[in-house]
């Protein structure tokens, strides 16, 4: 029997592994350190940077030396397709073998893939990754499972030779999304992003359009501060405008197909904006976005019933406006894309607005030549906060952001540990991290982000910038630690949420049963994690026990507030 389970095992890592997008390591004869190699990539690739290059040739140094135990050894690390990580796996692998020896195979599929290797190590104990760059929307998933390095205490113990004296952890942005409820480091930021409203700013300036806007609905045209204005600028564009310079424009952009991705779409920010959970960050206490109650830190239950609200009045707003939106305002395709596909359309040229957006897009939406872009290299287009929805209210988080980062698993052997821990040190150090961000525009560092060389950058961003040195990006939060289980819990949401897109479930079916699944969900993590954070159901209710207390899950009320809309300099305040 143990053979067939570990045939099965080995099967179905072949299976798991085949077919995926990777860069292979790059492998000489033999490798020798020399001062050389440092110097060339100095050069030619790891400028600008922070540092004095004095100061980059010393962190360098500093690798080479502490490479020499695992010169030769092969490590393997996985992450997402953004362009980060692209120049990550093209470019930065070959600099950390080309200066410390060590091979690196990194490789880059899809979010929902790389997950599922994640899951893959963590179900077979077999070592498959010696790292993973993971969304910091495991971390209620992390801290509970008993199976994540603290990299806090791994670098003063085990690591502590091998942590470069430069990291500066205070200076990664995100490091409070990688923490947990018990003060322990579970991640490394790699890469960061937001979700913010997306526009085209200089359609919004033409006066032709604010004049006819301004007759038909009665305010002026600007960057919606509610979702009633956000809905009446899709209709105008849409049905008012229909076309500009004789080509087809939309109001409004999303995706709908039924794919993992729409899980994503709906859980990072629909109902956080529309209002579903309570107030408080990072993401509302005692029921957070996803509609998860917790009490101290064990999850109670997402339904109604149970005193969550993933089947409340405000959710079920959220996702039906979402289809509404989606089906009266986007192009015709959009209902059959996923996230990868519908990325594409912005830089078409023909949508006036999103109603948030990745910002981990930025460097796909700034290519010269595009129809959002000037001829001078500034973008037509500009980011600013997301309009709210109709249960929104102040004190709750301001949208999403999440930071890609380094997750190391215990059944990692040491030496790979190490090497691997070398690699993303490499990635995110000082040296290096200020030319990635120019490249990827995922920035993860304070001291990059107010550099003088994103200084200059900042007009051709369309408003990256303002918002990373704002007070602002502490309020757009990442999926919280109320989440005990990201990866079983987030399948539900495109399983459910797709049956509404087409129509085979009314939205409230949909959420009502959705709600049930993650209640059921819950009770079998309870009933198989040993964690002290484990959950513990409320029992079930009638809905008016908790419908009629203060806080969420929140009684319906009116959907469809006065619309509102402020200047770009006046809406960008919040950064502030």
């Amino acid at each position: 029997m143990q053979k067939i389970i570990t045939d099965s095992k080995r099967l179905f890592l072949v299976l798991l592994f085949f077919g995926v997008d990777s860069a292979l390591a790059h492998h000489p004869e033999k490798f020798v350190a020399n001062e050389q190699q440092i110097q060339h990539w100095l050069k030619t690739e790891f400028q600008p940077s922070t540092l004095s290059l004095e100061q980059q040739r010393q962190e360098l140094q500093w690798f080479q030396d502490k490479a020499a135990p695992f010169r030769d050894l092969t490590i393997r690390v996985v992450s997402e397709r953004i362009a980060t990580h692209h120049y990550e796996s093209n470019t930065l692998a070959k600099a950390f073998y080309d200066i410390t020896g060590i091979h690196v195979v990194h490789e880059i599929t899809g979010e929902d893939d790389v997950i599922k290797k994640l899951q893959a190590q963590i179900y077979t104990g077999e070592n498959l990754y010696d790292a993973y760059i993971n969304d910091s929307d495991l971390i209620g998933f992390h801290f509970r499972s008993n199976e994540i390095i603290k990299l806090d205490e791994f670098m003063l113990g085990a690591g502590k030779n091998v942590t470069l004296p430069t990291l500066d952890i205070a200076d990664f942005i995100g490091i409070n999304f990688t923490t947990g409820p018990d003060g322990h480091l579970y991640q490394l930021p790699d890469q960061q992003f937001a979700n913010l409203y997306w526009y085209r700013a200089d359609w919004f300036a033409r006066e032709d359009l604010k004049i006819r806007f301004l007759t038909i609905y009665g305010y002026e045209l600007g960057v919606p501060q509610n979702w009633s204005a956000y809905e009446d600028i899709a209709e105008f564009f849409t049905l008012h405008v229909k076309e500009i310079d004789g080509e087809p424009v939309w109001g409004h952009m999303d995706y709908g197909k039924r794919d993992p991705s729409l899980g994503w779409r709906i859980s990072d920010a629909w109902l956080s904006l529309g209002g579903t959970g309570d107030k408080g960050l990072p993401n509302g206490l005692p029921v957070d976005e996803w509609g998860i109650r917790v009490e101290g830190c064990r999850p109670v239950g997402a339904s109604v019933a149970r005193g969550g609200a993933l089947d409340s009045p405000a959710a079920i707003y959220s996702v039906s406006k979402y289809i509404e939106w989606l089906d009266k305002y986007a192009p015709p395709e959009a209902n059959k894309m996923n996230f990868t596909e519908a990325g594409k359309w912005l830089a078409k040229g023909n949508i006036a607005q999103q109603i948030w957006w990745y910002s981990a897009f930025t460097a796909d939406l700034t290519k010269p030549g595009t129809p959002i872009m000037y001829d001078d290299g500034r973008p037509r287009w500009k980011m600013a906060p997301s309009p709210k929805g109709a249960y929104w209210e102040d004190g709750m988080k301001l949208g999403y952001q999440d930071a890609g980062a380094w997750t190391f698993l215990k059944s990692t052997p040491i030496n790979r540990l190490k090497a691997a821990w070398l690699y993303a040190q490499f990635l995110t150090s000082k040296t290096t991290s200020l030319k990635k961000t120019l490249v990827g525009l995922t920035p993860f560092r304070h001291s990059d982000i107010q550099s003088e060389e994103m200084t200059k950058k900042a007009p051709y961003l369309g408003g990256l910038v303002e918002f990373y040195r704002s007070t602002g990006k502490h309020y757009w939060t990442p999926t919280g630690t109320n989440v005990p289980d990201y990866t079983k819990l987030s399948n539900l949401w495109w399983q459910y949420v797709g049956l509404a897109v087409r129509d085979e479930l009314t939205v409230v079916e949909a959420m009502s049963q959705m709600a049930k699944s993650f209640d059921d969900t819950l009770e079998y993590i309870a009933n198989t994690s040993d964690s002290s954070c484990a959950p513990k159901l409320n029992p079930a209710s009638d809905r008016s026990k908790w419908l009629n207390q203060a806080g969420s899950p929140k009684q319906k009320i009116d959907e469809n507030p006065k619309a509102k809309t402020l200047l770009y300099k006046e809406a960008i305040n919040v950064w502030q």
